[in-house]
């Protein structure tokens, strides 16, 4: 069973549902496997917990 582990800051609830969808279809189709088989984990992490080219996040969106 594959579990795929999204690592990304907060999104809608809405992005995510499509996003499963999306990334459950793709392994469908690539390994075909069935759909139930598939587990999608969110990792959301708030942007004054992570950074990129020496700044937080946080501090980039100001």
């Amino acid at each position: 069973m594959p579990v795929v582990t999204v690592l990304q800051g907060p999104r809608d609830v809405q992005l995510k549902r499509d996003l499963i969808s999306k990334i459950t279809d793709a392994f469908v189709d690539a390994y075909g496997i069935p759909a139930d088989t598939v587990q999608v984990w969110f990792n959301e992490v708030p942007a004054d917990s992570w950074g990129a080219a020496g700044r937080l996040i946080a501090d980039t969106a100001k």
